[in-house]
């Protein structure tokens, strides 16, 4: 079946009513009918079967069959905070990063960063990242949408600290290094329920005051593997990782 989230205002004891681009899908691209059935979200991660009884230009209108029991989020609460790349790189690692788990994005404005944002571009581009965030919620039958925030400075994140059980970045060095941390190391200490906060620079990655700031501040440097990676496959690895962690090992 269908997978739709469906805000707040939308729930109403019983009945669910769905508006915006989701009705044209539902009645224009999936060809849908009253009778038909679908599955509704709550902004909560509850879901629910519902029936479709009304489709008009603005609206489609169901009545809920039954509540459902699923376990499809990660175990974790997992925040990449992902230094502003090039190109369409980031749309790359939320797309991904939203199939594998995470629960929320944080772009920050990096000292290597090349790409800037004004105001006017980062709300144009934080409202695309919410879109991509949620078709890629519907595609891998999640149950909730990671959220996407404003930019924010690497000072941004370290006052964020506090609200995290970890806070790790990822750190090229780490690979080079004859002495270094481990993903696995760190990957044995998380427990399901806790709040990890993963930082990831840019093209060029951390400068040496930014990584001095964050190991004051302190965030653990890890070693993603023995190579050099991409940008916008650091998070694709720690989530992989950490999935299997937590949800295949037990």
């Amino acid at each position: 079946m269908q997978r739709y989230f469906v805000p707040s205002s939308g729930w109403n004891d019983s009945q669910v009513v769905i508006t915006g681009e989701d009705v044209h899908h539902i009645g224009k691209v999936m060809r849908m009918k009253p009778e038909h059935h679908i599955l509704c979200c709550t902004p909560e991660g509850d879901l629910a079967e519902c029936e479709i009884t009304d489709i008009t230009t603005e609206t489609v209108t169901c009545q809920i069959v039954e509540w459902l029991e699923e376990e499809k989020e990660l175990p974790a609460s997992v925040t990449i905070a992902q230094g502003l790349p090039k190109g369409d790189k980031m749309e790359h690692v939320i797309q991904k990063g939203t199939e594998l788990g995470a629960s929320q994005f944080i772009p920050f404005e990096a000292e290597r960063s090349i790409v800037k944002w004004d105001q006017k571009k980062s709300q144009k581009k934080i409202t695309r990242y919410q879109k991509i965030a949620k078709e890629a919620s519907e595609q891998s039958h999640r149950t909730m949408i990671p959220s996407v925030s404003e930019l924010h400075s690497l000072g941004d994140l370290i006052a964020l600290q506090p609200n995290y059980d970890w806070v790790v970045f990822a750190y090229e060095d780490e690979a080079k290094s004859q002495s270094y941390r481990s993903l696995k190391e760190v990957l044995t200490q998380f427990q399901q329920g806790q709040r990890i906060l993963v930082i990831i620079g840019p093209e060029g990655g951390f400068s040496e005051q930014e990584v001095q700031t964050l190991k004051e501040a302190g965030a653990l440097a890890v070693r993603l593997g023995p190579r050099i990676l991409r940008t916008e496959t650091a998070a694709t690895y720690f989530l992989s990782a950490l999935s299997y962690q937590l949800e295949e090992l037990g």
